[in-house]
């Protein structure tokens, strides 16, 4: 029996010497479209037309060449199927046993500046994902492969016997689904994207009526959050770091690294991070990194025992050395000195990794599974913005306040809630995180000051949403904080500002909450 394989490809890397061994080595009859017909006839390899095959030719700028009975019908036919393979008889449809097709290139496409909706749209496939879906669909009797490196694999599986053939054929079938998954995916981001709609609660939200979250596999993890949970991670997260050195990254190291990477975005001066279980433990700035390391390891030196340490310029031999004094996971830099990597070897199994697209990086929007759906918001990045604060005390600010109030206030949003953070001229002094009272958070972070042997007199004291009593105001005043920064917003936002004003303490309100769950 006659074996046909139709060759119509968008990426035509290694497809010649392919197709010459479907053709010299596997018996193979080449259909094909455009250009890839031309350059296998340039190779001198033995190819017809699509067009010979379904009686039209390519028409509509090649919009149409492989929508047809005899090509689908070629790959849907089931070869077991009595009916199927009479009715194939009767309308002279010939079987197509391997489809080779990869994709217009629209997501190059898109990502090119200033590509416009009319440029996008002619590079949406049409024919190429309906073959690809009808070859997968009938994996059982046909091969069909949508990614060049498959090539070797196709043709090696090819000379297996049937059960081996068939096994490699279910794989690719899962994966040109994938593919094409991806590939409507793209699209309709794109064309969300471009819609233009009356304003009504979608648009003026910039949520889409459909959420659709595709993305690959890009590694399995060993456990979750505990040795009893798989897990794995998706999408594009290795895109953005580079691991030099140590151990596999679990799941919890991946979540705190993505903590850590927005906390150090918000510094451009010489800043070192420590954080634990996604909480920062310790912030600094400096002039230099080894300064701020000092000051940053002086909040906590418990915690960051097994934490995740990153900073926003390059790491030298001098910050390594005092790193090396004790033991974390994972150390996140934008590059790192060869003397700085040649001490860090010596600790095998440490992570080292380098931020490859900087830190900050703009993710629009989070995403979280709730029982039976999804919740999806903007990531809180809003820009500081001093002059929209409010000073509402008798007292203003002295210059040392601002600077302490405003370091916290870049901190604070990146501890989880309730969250209270005392900072210094660009240092934090104590952090109490995750509290269900505010008071309690406040309690630990002063606990933690005292353990550190940090004094708190003069200190700003930094709150992620409003004081609900008075009483929170109050034992940060006992502490020792001059200054407090909070959103405001309470009923009884006068008690708490009577309460400053008692005090001597200087309040700001920013009117921005910074809850973080």
């Amino acid at each position: 029996m006659q074996k046909y394989a139709l060759l119509s490809v968008s990426d035509k890397s290694g497809l010649v010497p392919f197709a010459r061994s479907l053709v010299d080595q596997h018996g193979f009859t080449l259909l094909s479209t455009g250009g890839t017909a031309q350059l296998l006839r340039e190779e001198g390899i033995p190819v017809s037309d699509v067009s010979e095959r379904t009686g039209f030719p390519e028409m509509m700028d090649g919009r149409v060449k492989t929508l047809h009975p005899k090509i689908h019908g070629g790959l849907l036919c089931l070869r077991d199927n009595p009916d199927h393979v009479s009715a194939a008889q009767s309308h002279g449809i010939e079987m197509i046993d391997l489809v080779v097709v990869n994709l217009y290139p629209f997501e190059d496409t898109i990502a090119r500046s200033g590509v416009t909706l009319e440029e996008a749209i002619e590079q949406i496939d049409i024919g190429g994902p309906s073959m690809l879906r009808s070859a997968a669909k009938n994996y059982r009797d046909v091969t069909v492969i949508c990614d060049p490196n498959d090539y070797d694999r196709a043709l090696t599986a090819l000379s297996q016997d049937e059960d081996h053939l068939r096994q490699v054929r279910f794989e690719f079938a899962q994966k040109v689904f994938a593919r094409t998954a991806d590939y409507d995916q793209a699209i309709a981001a794109f064309l969300s994207e471009k819609q233009q709609i009356e304003p009504d609660l979608d648009s003026i939200s910039g949520f889409p009526k459909v959420l659709e979250v595709v993305a690959h596999k890009a590694m399995p993890l060993r456990y979750g959050e505990n040795p009893h949970q798989q897990a794995a991670l998706y999408g594009g997260f290795l895109d953005h770091f580079e691991q030099l050195q140590g151990k596999e990254l679990s799941y919890n190291n991946i979540l705190d690294i993505s903590s850590s990477a927005f906390l150090i975005g918000e510094f451009e001066k010489p800043t070192v991070a420590i954080l634990k279980h996604t909480n920062p433990c310790g912030v600094a700035s400096a002039d230099n990194l080894v300064d701020a390391w000092e000051h940053a390891f002086a909040t906590d030196r418990q915690a960051p025992f097994g934490g995740i340490i990153v900073v926003n310029n390059t790491m030298d031999l001098d910050l390594a050395e005092k790193i090396a004094e004790i033991f974390c996971e994972v150390i996140i830099a934008p590059g790192f000195t060869d003397q700085a990597l040649e001490l860090f070897k010596r600790k095998k199994n440490l992570r080292l990794l380098i931020s490859k697209a900087g830190f900050g990086a703009e993710t629009l929007q989070e995403i979280k599974t709730v029982p039976g759906g999804y919740l999806a918001q903007d990531r809180d990045q809003k820009k500081i913005n001093p002059k929209a604060f409010e000073v509402v005390t008798e007292r203003q600010p002295t210059d040392m306040e601002w600077r302490s109030m405003i370091f916290g206030w870049r901190v604070v949003r990146h501890v989880k809630s309730n969250a209270i953070v005392y900072a210094g001229d660009e240092r934090t002094l104590g952090v109490g995180a995750g509290q269900m009272s505010r008071v309690d958070s406040s309690q630990i972070a002063v606990w933690k000051a005292g353990e550190a042997k940090l004094n708190l007199k003069g200190a700003a004291v930094c709150s992620d949403a409003f004081f609900p009593f008075s009483d929170g105001l109050l034992a940060a005043a006992d502490a020792g904080a001059t200054a407090a920064i909070q959103p405001g917003g309470s009923v009884r936002d006068e008690d708490v500002i009577a309460a400053a004003n008692e005090r001597g303490m200087t309040m700001v309100f920013t009117h921005t909450r910074h809850f973080k769950h």
